[in-house]
């Protein structure tokens, strides 16, 4: 049995997934096992599989897209590991990731999960070294000092420091928790560290840039905005803190997201629901909501005009 489970999940990134690959198979700590699952990929990525001769590299392949967290799942149902990583294809581990994370996790079994920090590269694999220090500044990783986290729930909630793909857990850990929430797109990863705090499982902070975190163009507008904004809502409606600081956050971002939500809904036209979402969020700005329902009442056709003239007349 591998020490390490190392799950990679993928879709269509046939350019990207083989840097992906290669950072872990050129690790200095080499007790792991690879599982590359792959949500129905229309492109090569079968072909470029088929060419890695490493018995510890599985492949799982759906022959239909499951979506983004059932995916990552099927990878997590297939560990054996007794530790346990997901990254993107599309990021890439520092060559001593594994040895360094695995270290914290062997020498303290009280620990679940220790994290590290992490550089932001471009489509090119160059890292960006002043992107990376905006990066760790905006997530709250600059002033985290190394060790076990001591609030914990305020740092993976309101903060976010923790990036899921610069992070290695205790399997048994996510064994507890069910791991990923099934049929998620997106925020699958700040739901599971928000339940893991929860929980009272102990996290680790570790300073140092152990992973690459990919940024590149992505696909913009009302129909990745309305998936994001309706997961980012079932996440925030899933729990709640007994911390009273902590439960004013949630409760705005709650109203935040409902609002936002409402707002894309109407301009695509589902009327009825998203005045009832904006209603609902309009604490959080009661301009953009009173705009958004006096916006609903035009004729469907010409909402997304007069959306996009609200947004640049405001910037």
């Amino acid at each position: 049995m591998p020490k390490v489970s190392v799950c990679i999940p993928t879709f269509n990134r046939i350019n990207l997934l083989p840097f992906a690959i290669e950072s872990l198979l050129q690790q200095t700590f080499q007790d792991f096992e690879l599982i590359v699952c792959d949500d129905g990929s229309a492109d090569t990525t079968p072909k470029l599989m088929s060419q890695y001769t490493d018995s510890r590299i599985k492949y799982i392949r759906h022959q239909q897209n499951i979506g983004k967290s059932n995916n990552m799942r099927s990878g997590f149902d297939a560990a054996t590991g007794k530790y346990f990583i997901k990254f993107d294809d599309d990021d890439r581990l520092t060559s001593d990731f594994l040895s360094r994370t695995t270290a914290i996790l062997d020498k303290n079994p009280n620990i679940d999960f220790v994290g590290s920090d992490h550089w932001v590269i471009d489509i090119n694999n160059i890292r960006d070294e002043t992107k990376t220090q905006e990066n760790s500044r905006r997530w709250g990783r600059s002033n985290l000092p190394e060790g076990v986290v001591d609030n914990l729930q305020e740092v993976v909630f309101v903060n976010q420091s923790f990036q899921i793909g610069a992070t290695l857990f205790r399997r048994s850990a996510l064994q507890e928790l069910g791991f990923m929430q099934p049929n998620w797109q997106n925020c699958e990863d700040n739901d599971l560290f928000v339940r893991l705090a929860l929980a009272g499982k102990k996290g680790y902070y570790l300073p140092e840039f152990l992973m690459e975190y990919r940024f590149h163009a992505q696909q913009q507008g009302i129909d990745r905005a309305i998936p994001y904004f309706t997961d980012k809502l079932r996440y925030l409606e899933s729990y709640q803190f007994e911390s009273q600081k902590l439960e004013k956050i949630r409760q705005e971002r709650l109203a935040e997201t409902q609002l936002l939500l409402g707002l894309r809904l109407i301009e695509k036209g589902e009327t009825q629901k998203g005045r009832e979402l904006v209603l609902a969020g309009k604490s959080f700005s009661p301009a953009k909501a009173w705009t958004g329902l006096g916006l609903s009442l035009l004729p469907v056709g010409l909402r997304s005009l007069m959306f996009d003239l609200v947004r640049r007349v405001k910037g």
